[in-house]
């Protein structure tokens, strides 16, 4: 049966890329059984659900609403007011006088790299079913964190995505990138150096048949793949121009793709009425991608405060990270320099940006290390060294949502907003126990203070009864 889910359209990209054969189907059999006997159905909600006697962070607005109700019909959001809701056959929840949010968004979460450690991902390249199989268990913990909605900056969450939105497994709302993409010696290329040199004709890589990621070079070549990726269901392409900490052939102060190849594939995404984001740190490099149509700049710790000032002027959104040196350790000596590098940068860039006012966006970009995957609450609190707890929570919610709406048509969630609570909006909703806005501390211990997870007007946490 899950044979007849894939679309042909995937059918058609697998055939192409040599990997539609016995071997994935037995993989794909043997990710479905294992999955099916891990799975964790959420509570089926009834048609309306009444929750009463909350304060309210709408995701826009400094302080909250008092003494208010929200009344959720199916996966949307009916009402909110301060007045007593009718609501007769509802599921009733009293929230206690608790603080209701919306739903986390993370703007730079690798559903599939974030679980699997990089003996398979890095240096292995290890069997797929592995990946997909730590990563489908691994949503289901981002979302009882609160983290309802990610946007997926590279791998193949594709597969994943579809059996969390269709209800069968729980986990966040994916905005997929598809696989990331670079030039030969950027930092989506995992190929040994025994293997080069390397043409337009040479097979792909085992990542790149699985859409993990993917190299191309010359204007005509990243045409094509930027049109592979997007006929894959891409929401929005993610490239790299400039050197990454994790790769292993291209230092952090080089710059990726010539403006040629960039804007080819600016202009392609824009074609199928969506947006770039590029990884990139130097400061070279961040005006050489905004110049070019690129509108999120991916990390970005080298920003000088002119190019914050020009991604400012073109509306370009600016997606770094709160990392400490002591967050993730590498056996690559020389990842492990390029990190120290970056986390050397991080306390500069955060109060410059908030005095330039560029669009501010949070991600938390985990890899390699199932057991380092809480961090992604810890970084949502770290903002608080720069920023109020009001404006972090305003840059977690609405904020990231409105870059998410760059991907126009293509965004996957078309119902309703997200990251925000209103009539109309998404039923995404977290219950804390206590007033975030005035203790950020809150959000960083989600298994404490979390009482109520709600996704898509369904109950995925409930520690009120």
């Amino acid at each position: 049966m899950f044979l007849i889910e894939i679309p042909h359209v995937q059918i058609g990209l697998f055939a192409k890329m040599a990997v539609f054969d016995r071997r994935y189907f037995m993989r794909i059999h043997l990710l479905v059984a294992l999955l099916a006997a891990t799975a964790v159905s959420a509570q089926q909600d009834p048609a309306q659900t009444l929750i009463t006697n909350v304060h309210v962070f709408d995701g826009v607005n400094d302080g909250r609403i008092e003494n208010a109700n929200v009344l959720i019909e199916g996966n949307l959001i009916a009402a909110v007011s301060t007045d007593p809701i009718s609501a007769e056959g509802a599921t009733v929840i009293d929230g206690g006088g608790r603080t209701l949010i919306p739903g986390l968004i993370d703007v730079h979460w690798h559903t599939t790299y974030a679980y699997t450690p990089a003996t398979v991902l890095i240096f292995n390249q290890g069997d797929m079913s592995e990946v997909a199989i730590r990563s489908m268990t691994g949503a289901k913990e981002t979302l009882m964190r609160g983290f309802t909605t990610v946007r997926d900056p590279g791998g193949n969450p594709f597969a994943i995505k579809r059996l969390i939105d269709s209800g069968e497994y729980p986990g966040h709302r994916i905005l997929p990138s598809g696989p990331f993409m670079s030039q030969t010696s950027g930092h989506a290329d995992f190929h040994s150096l025994l293997e080069n040199p390397r043409n337009s004709t040479s097979e792909l890589s085992y990542w790149e048949k699985n859409m993990m990621a993917m190299v191309a070079d010359g204007v005509p070549e990243v045409r094509k793949r930027t049109r592979e990726i997007l006929k894959y269901g891409a929401s929005q392409v993610k490239i790299t121009t400039g050197g990454g900490v994790s790769s292993q052939y291209d230092p952090l102060d080089v710059s990726e793709y010539s403006v040629d190849e960039i804007e080819a594939v600016v202009e392609e995404a824009a074609n199928f009425n969506t947006y770039v984001l590029a990884h990139v740190m130097t400061d070279r490099g961040i005006r050489t991608s905004v110049e070019a149509g690129v509108m999120s700049i991916e990390h970005g710790f080298f920003a000088s405060r002119e190019t914050l000032e020009l991604m400012k002027e073109k509306g370009a959104w600016l997606s770094p990270q709160t990392m400490k040196e002591e967050d993730m350790v590498w056996d690559s000596p020389v990842s492990a320099a390029k990190y120290k590098q970056v986390t050397d940068a991080v306390a500069n860039l955060y109060p410059m940006a908030k005095e330039v006012g560029v669009n501010l966006a949070f991600g938390t970009d985990q890899l390699l290390d199932a057991s380092k995957a809480y961090q992604q609450s810890l970084y949502l609190v770290r903002l608080g060294e720069w920023f109020t707890p009001y404006e972090v929570l305003k840059i977690a919610t609405s904020e990231n949502a409105r870059l998410l709406e760059l991907s126009g048509p293509r965004h996957p969630y078309q119902d309703g907003p997200l990251g925000v609570i209103k009539e109309g909006a998404y039923a995404d909703l977290i219950l804390v126990d206590g007033n975030p806005l005035e203790n950020l501390e809150l959000v960083g211990n989600p298994g404490e203070y979390f009482d109520l997870i709600m996704k898509d007007g369904v109950v995925y946490k409930n520690a009120l009864d």
